[in-house]
């Protein structure tokens, strides 16, 4: 089974990713991508980090189901996770779901919609990257958050949509749908 979470900056997705992985036996699927790490970040363990040139032999190679460009930044996902037969979870952009049903038509995606855009800004601005960066985020956060909250057929490409309040309601909500995908799945 393969679940992606999507949703703006700072709406929570790596949380529920990591709680899908400790509460449900989930593994992470690791994006591939050639932008700067970030403090924090450990290599190969949400994300794998490489040049364009090693990117460029995964592509030549076959290795890659799908790959986009975010910010001017590669960032990929390998055949081999996508298509595993493991529980596997990720965080995605709401521009690939189009594209990535294609790929995967099994593919079950949440999204997260933030009660107020304003705390995934905080929260934005608490990675403490550098001003440009941060610019170019906030804007992409408040284009996102406007086309998510006006734009029915974007909405209707979603399995489930939930508002994340930061609180254990949300978080029950969240397991509750992963483990009624498991069991229909089964």
């Amino acid at each position: 089974m393969l679940i992606g979470i999507a949703g703006v900056t700072g709406v929570g997705k790596s949380y529920y990713k990591n709680k899908l992985v400790d509460e449900l036996n989930f593994e992470k699927v690791k994006i591939i991508t050639n932008r700067e790490i970030r403090y924090g970040e450990v290599n190969s363990e949400d994300k794998i980090f490489l040049n364009k040139i090693e990117i460029q032999e995964l592509r030549d190679s076959g290795k890659l189901a799908y790959e986009f460009e975010f910010l001017g930044n590669t960032y990929a996902y390998t055949k081999e996770e996508i298509f595993s037969n493991k529980n596997m979870v990720f965080e995605m952009h709401y521009s690939c779901i189009q594209d990535f049903k294609r790929i995967c038509p099994n593919l079950k995606v949440i999204y997260l919609l933030p009660k107020d855009i304003e705390i995934c800004i905080s929260k934005l601005k608490d990675r403490n990257l550098k001003s440009e960066v941060e610019k170019a985020r906030i804007l992409e956060i408040k284009e996102h958050y406007n086309k998510i909250t006006t734009d029915e057929k974007l909405k209707n490409m979603f399995d489930y949509i939930v508002y994340n309040n930061y609180d254990k309601e949300t978080d029950e909500k969240i397991l509750n749908i992963v483990k009624m995908i498991k069991e229909v799945k089964q």
